[in-house]
């Protein structure tokens, strides 16, 4: 296996985590009371438990890296997640924050922060 680093997300139910990223394509690779995670292709996030959390204050975030950047907000999309910049979760359009890559953003139901954007950029 080559070398790689993965995303350490919160979940306040594991259950409610991977019904929510199932939506997205993800599977289950692992699951157990203290880690669980999921795979979708080479996108890979572990989740670790936090009953506690407050999805609207929410710090944690990620970034995925794709090669086909549209293909993936169209998948994504047809999950119906809505595009209000205040619901949890959200999927958002795609947007370019000054000099950053194009890239659109995913908030999951915990209030976890994708900044979902191309490879090249």
């Amino acid at each position: 296996m080559a070398d790689r680093i993965t995303a350490n997300l919160p979940s306040r139910d594991f259950g409610a985590t991977e019904a929510f990223y199932a939506r997205l394509g993800f599977t289950r690779q692992w699951r157990d009371e203290g880690w669980m995670i999921l795979k979708r292709g080479a996108l890979e996030l572990e989740f670790f438990p936090h009953p506690d959390l407050v999805p609207g204050e929410s710090w944690f975030s990620a970034c995925i890296r794709v090669d086909d950047l549209d293909t993936l907000h169209t998948e994504w999309r047809a999950a119906g997640l809505p595009g209000d910049h205040r619901a949890i979760p959200r999927l958002t359009g795609f947007f370019q924050p000054g000099e950053a890559p194009r890239m659109f953003a995913l908030v999951d139901a915990d209030g976890s922060l994708l900044r979902c954007m191309g490879n090249g950029g």
